[in-house]
């Protein structure tokens, strides 16, 4: 399939790395929040390296402070390649349907490619569901986050009537924290008392499951699991895509797609700390995927 997808996107004639460096002279990587901005680059890094290896350019990487950074580099044309949450990605195609392409797709280890958003709480706080939330502060992590704002603006209120996003009607309070990692610390710390975040919900709670902003944040040391519990879980989320600007030469497109597509098998290391934790790695994707998103987005937001 690696082999396949690069080929269908690749003239047969081989190209040499000069010939990338004619037509680019970097490449640019953005990075979506969920945890703070160096540790998102030590995560990329390897990748950056695979990167300028195979373009034979400089690769840099930025991690804007929310998602808004890098959807707007997308469009303007200061980010190249990214791996964007369905939102994300929605919030793009509204604003520009030829600004990007949806070429990857994160596989589970079980082979699925969707995920959820999860809603937890502290184990001490006495939470145990949303019916114990009145009252009291529930946190987001980002307007542009699909299991942080999107979805479970969409879902909790469907839980029970009288729930709602404003402060002061079902809940005591609704903040935005400002990614998936500060949600978490927050929730951890007592700052607030639940919180959304996202999770491919296999594997084991303790592990903060197996893919997810719980499970690198246990990596990170930042939480221990067995002090939070589940009060919510929504209804599965197709994974966001890796997705290339258009406007990039197709040898670029290509080439790319098949190096992130064959990072799993080539360093798993290196996959491991781009799909936040245990994958079988990417598979291809397109926009149809994602339409139910972009409606959603659509008829909640605005675009």
């Amino acid at each position: 399939m690696k082999q396949t997808l690069a080929l269908a996107l690749v003239a047969s004639t081989a190209l040499s790395t000069g010939a990338f460096a004619q037509e680019i002279t970097e490449f640019r990587i953005g990075i979506l929040g969920g945890e703070n901005a160096q540790d998102r680059m030590n995560s990329y890094q390897c990748l950056a390296d695979y990167t300028s290896e195979a373009l034979g350019v400089e690769t840099k990487l930025f991690a804007p402070a929310d998602y808004n950074g890098v959807i707007q580099g997308l469009l303007g044309g200061t980010i190249d390649m990214a791996w964007l949450g369905a939102s994300s990605y929605a919030a793009t195609y509204l604003q520009d349907p030829d600004a990007v392409e949806p070429v990857l797709i994160k596989v589970n280890v079980d082979g699925s490619i969707g995920y959820h958003s999860i809603g937890f709480a502290h184990k001490d706080s006495g939470v145990a569901s949303l019916d114990d939330m009145q009252g009291k502060v529930f946190g987001f992590g980002d307007p542009n986050s699909t299991s942080g704002y999107l979805i479970p603006s969409i879902e909790i209120p469907q839980y029970k009537d009288g729930i709602t996003m404003e402060s002061g009607e079902y809940f005591g309070e609704v903040k935005f924290t400002g990614g998936h990692e500060q949600t978490i610390v927050a929730v951890s710390n007592g700052d607030i008392d639940g919180g959304v975040t996202w999770a491919d919900a296999q594997g084991n709670w303790e592990d903060g499951y197996n893919s997810g902003a719980l499970r690198k944040a246990v990596d990170a040391g930042l939480v221990d699991m067995n002090d939070l519990v589940q009060i919510w879980k929504s209804n599965v989320i197709p994974e966001g895509p890796v997705v290339l600007r258009k406007a990039l030469p197709a040898e670029v497109r290509a080439t790319m797609t098949e190096l992130v597509d064959g990072l799993h098998e080539k360093d798993p290391e290196c996959a491991y700390g781009v799909a936040a934790g245990e994958t079988l790695g990417f598979q291809p994707v397109t926009h149809d995927t994602y339409i139910s998103i972009v409606e959603a987005r659509k008829a909640k937001i605005g675009g």
